[in-house]
């Protein structure tokens, strides 16, 4: 992340598409592993049909896991893949309240069919809903070096 800022581009859609397929099937997993957690915790029944709780409670897991990710480096694993990373507009550090910003307006930009998401490709700013409402962007640069997940790798 300490590259110049000549090599810092937006993401090409390609790229993005690839970062969101990734990041997809590790969420599932997760999600699979989140409700076999709660199946458990019912006593080995099933969840009832339309808990709002339990829709609470995956939300919740999505937005860790994201959450988690973005804050500790600016990359999920799919990012890392892909070399993509999360930036603040002012080259701070992610913090919890940025990420639940982004969260939660990247959910809702998924609504109108993906405007939210189109908007960068599409509008004069080359940014998303959640971009420009949270103070984040996402660079893509070839030369970038990954940061270790934790103090341990």
């Amino acid at each position: 992340m300490t590259d110049s800022p000549e090599t810092y581009c937006r993401p090409s859609l390609f790229r993005h598409l690839g970062v969101m397929l990734y990041d997809s099937l590790l969420l599932l997993s997760i999600l699979l592993l989140a409700s076999l957690l709660a199946v458990a915790l019912n006593g080995g029944n099933a969840i009832g049909q339309g808990n709002p709780f339990f829709f609470l409670y995956l939300l919740a897991v999505c937005f860790l896991f994201y959450g988690w990710f973005w804050t500790h480096g600016g990359q999920t694993l799919g990012m890392r893949s892909w070399k993509v990373y999360l930036m603040t507009t002012d080259n701070s550090e992610i913090s919890w309240q940025r990420a639940f910003v982004r969260f939660s307006i990247s959910l809702i930009s998924w609504l109108p069919a993906g405007l939210g998401i189109w908007w960068q490709y599409l509008g004069k700013d080359n940014q998303s809903w959640a971009d420009t409402l949270s103070g984040t962007r996402l660079h893509y640069s070839k030369n970038s070096n990954n940061k270790p997940l934790s103090r341990l790798s």
